[in-house]
């Protein structure tokens, strides 16, 4: 029974945080010049243009998963929330050194989290998912298009991390089996050996 709960606590958070964000977004939409609308779908879409974010948000929630609750839903709120600090300063153009480099890394280190499947205490599992969102969030808010709203550009993108982190989820429900165990840490290598490349293109 205990397993079943989890998931769907997850799923009604998720949804409060997406009736919330959407009825926050509700004033914006009242007043914003034609095209600016747009901000929240290129936020949307954006998360999901660069394989190395697609990477490391899935990796989030398959090491969550692995970790087991309430991991499992702590690293998937902590990263959007997080990312959407990272987003702030990017917005307002505040310079953070080695964006690139964080981006790539947090693949490498989160990839091999997977695959070593290690369960560190959860503080320092948060700490290093919350280290790594800054840097995706701020990658996102320096690419704000001109003309299009930042709030509700902030919003699309917080909202696609969160899909790409409950996909990860459900893919590592297949942790209760010992192949699906193996897949996942399998997947962690590819992961980590894509940050390598990510990685390489950044100082190259």
């Amino acid at each position: 029974m205990k397993r079943f709960l989890i998931p769907s606590l997850y799923a009604y958070e998720v949804l409060l945080a997406l009736l919330v964000l959407l009825a926050s977004a509700l004033p914006a939409f009242a007043h914003v010049q034609q095209g600016q609308a747009q901000g929240f779908l290129t936020g949307l879409s954006h998360p999901i243009s660069g394989l190395d974010h697609v990477l490391a948000m899935i990796a989030v929630g398959l090491w969550g998963a692995q970790l087991g609750p309430p991991a499992v839903w702590l690293l998937p709120v902590t990263f959007p929330m997080m990312m959407a600090f990272g987003g702030f300063f990017g917005l307002l153009g505040i310079p953070l050194p080695g964006v690139e480099v964080g981006i790539a890394l947090s693949a490498v280190l989160l990839g091999l989290m997977v695959a070593r499947e290690a369960k560190p205490p959860l503080i320092v599992a948060g700490a290093i998912v919350a280290f790594f969102a800054v840097f995706h969030g701020h990658a996102h808010g320096t690419e704000l298009p001109p003309g299009q709203s930042a709030m509700l550009y902030s919003i699309g993108f917080v909202i696609a991390t969160g899909c790409l982190h409950g996909i990860g989820v459900a893919i590592g429900v297949v942790h209760k089996w010992p192949a699906g165990r193996v897949a996942l840490r399998c997947s962690g290598a590819v992961v980590a050996l894509a940050g390598v490349g990510f990685l390489w293109s950044a100082f190259a």
